[in-house]
């Protein structure tokens, strides 16, 4: 029983004169054979008329994890063992993505991701903490937004599996403070005001019905370990292990927010802070999320860009890896320069802008992105890579003593390495070294639902974890407006990149010549 979740089939003998144990003793003297405590919970004791009766005594019971003892949660008739089903969860500002997983195999069954509908209060986190502060009716209309999408995620499971998903034996949530706060009704407003001391950073197992989720099982809603660094990097660091390596690992989970841990098996140096909307595509003119439409892909060959979209259909704007893909082919072209300004001369796609005032580049019929567009990305990545650039010089360290790079987050999903190299994003190191790690976040919380054990780990993870705030760190500004350029001013550090670009330029007048 190493899961948060758990059935056992039972063959009850009924009671007769000579042996009048209740139904109740009589479940609990054939699970003797666990040896952590086991309670009824009060559905449970309520079905047992009904159930056993209407089983003739053969049923069985499922068993969820609260913390500290196995709960009783639910009596069916007959043998249905084999239907097991858990929810993870990534509770994100953005979105939520929710996977239905089977506790047996543990196959995941189905994912869905929906909308976050708290960003009916504002699109940034900071937007929402404002909207509830003081205010407790606007705190719970944010609390009822995050029910909504968890329901939703719910419901969307359901319809494509056919399991009835509020049966399931255990939920993990896994979220930044922010989020878990809007969850149960903190005010989330300490994130962001000195000293920083959230409300709660410690909440662990939690009856679904007092959070409002219909579920019989208890959740468990992961740790965190500092203001801006909540339970999804926990989850993540999970996931990727780095706290069990020889050798130095980076982990990088950037979204809206970067967050970021530095170490092995000895040490763990996190730091963390805004990385900005435009590294989702929300702080651009035409950009815009994953969706159908989206541009994902971008090449620049002859003069002439080549497209990928999501679903393969006609481009409506462009998201976060598009534009990485963007910059890289404009800058490897000489199409803009080191510091992201356009050079005009060498396209006529490029254009001035009477009415923004400034020169854009027309990528696909219609769609142009702005010098200005360009400037609020690379100040976005700029941070993202600083963060990187300050926690290793803390310790001492340059980026060739980094083992492994790990990517972790929506962003880093789909986005193009050596694209993100050439911008800046990621350090100028082989390829192989930068690992996509995907949605840590939910990664983690599945494997917390599968496996137990791994929760009983995470005080001495959050007891390894020192963390840095970036403000107080005297060169951050100075290193970051070096990093606002592509890929860097110091140009020495990305040696492939200046390599291709110089590459791109010859073969681009070799062409003209002739």
């Amino acid at each position: 029983m190493t899961g948060l979740c758990h059935k056992k089939y039972l063959k009850l003998t009924p009671p007769t004169e000579e042996d009048s144990r209740s139904a109740q003793v009589r479940i609990l003297d054939e699970l003797s054979d666990i040896t952590d405590p086991v309670q009824f919970s009060m559905k449970a004791l309520r079905q047992l008329s009904s159930v056993c009766v209407n089983a003739d005594w053969e049923i069985t019971v499922s068993l969820s994890w609260d913390g500290c003892k196995w709960l009783i949660t639910n009596l069916e008739t007959g043998d249905t063992s084999s239907n097991l089903y858990g929810l993870a969860v990534d509770l994100g500002s953005t979105t939520v993505v929710m996977q239905l997983l089977d506790c047996i195999s543990g196959k995941v069954l189905a994912q869905t991701s929906v909308r976050n509908h708290q960003r009916d209060k504002g699109l940034e986190i900071l937007s929402r903490i404002f909207f509830s502060k003081d205010n407790p009716e606007h705190l719970e209309e944010l609390r009822q937004l995050t029910l909504k999408s968890i329901l939703e995620g719910m419901e969307n499971l359901k319809k494509h599996t056919g399991i009835e998903v509020h049966q399931c034996g255990a939920m993990v949530i896994s979220g930044n403070n922010a989020m878990i706060h809007f969850l149960v009704g903190l005010d989330p407003f300490p994130i962001f005001s000195s000293p920083y001391a959230v409300w709660a950073d410690q909440l662990g197992f939690y009856p679904a019905q007092e959070l409002g989720l219909p579920l019989s099982c208890p959740v468990y809603l992961v740790p965190a370990r500092a203001n801006y660094l909540g339970g999804d990097i926990t989850s993540g660091l999970i996931d990727v292990n780095i706290q069990k390596k020889e050798q130095i690992q980076v982990f990088f989970d950037v979204g809206t927010n970067g967050e970021l841990v530095i170490g092995n098996k000895d040490f763990l140096l996190c730091g963390a802070g805004a990385a900005g909307p435009a590294l989702e595509g929300e702080a651009v003119r035409t950009g815009m999320r994953a969706t159908a439409g989206a541009v994902t892909d971008v090449k620049l060959q002859k003069g002439a860009f080549l497209l990928s979209t999501v679903d393969n259909l006609p481009p409506v704007g462009i998201c976060g890896s598009g534009i990485v893909d963007l910059l890289a082919e404009l800058y490897l072209n000489g199409w803009v320069d080191n510091k992201g300004h356009f050079v005009p001369d060498m396209s006529e796609k490029i254009a001035w802008q009477p009415k923004e005032q400034e020169y854009a580049v027309c990528y696909s019929p219609g769609l142009w992105f702005y010098e200005s567009d360009i400037q609020e990305f690379l100040k976005a990545k700029a941070a993202a890579s600083t963060m990187v650039e300050i926690l290793l010089q803390q310790m001492g360290l340059c980026i060739q003593d980094v083992e492994t790079f790990y990517m972790a987050g929506a962003f880093g999903v789909h986005i193009n390495k050596k694209s993100a190299v050439t911008i800046g994003m990621y350090p100028d190191i082989p390829l192989e070294r930068i690992q996509q790690a995907g949605n840590s976040s939910l990664n983690g919380a599945a494997k917390l639902l599968l496996n137990r054990n791994l929760i009983d780990k995470i005080p001495k993870l959050l007891s390894m974890m020192t963390y840095l705030q970036f403000g107080a760190v005297e060169n951050f500004l100075h290193e970051m407006v070096a990093a606002t350029a592509i890929p860097h001013t110091n140009l020495e550090n990305y040696p492939s990149v200046e390599a291709e670009r110089k590459k791109r330029m010859e073969e681009q007048k070799f062409t003209a010549s002739t």
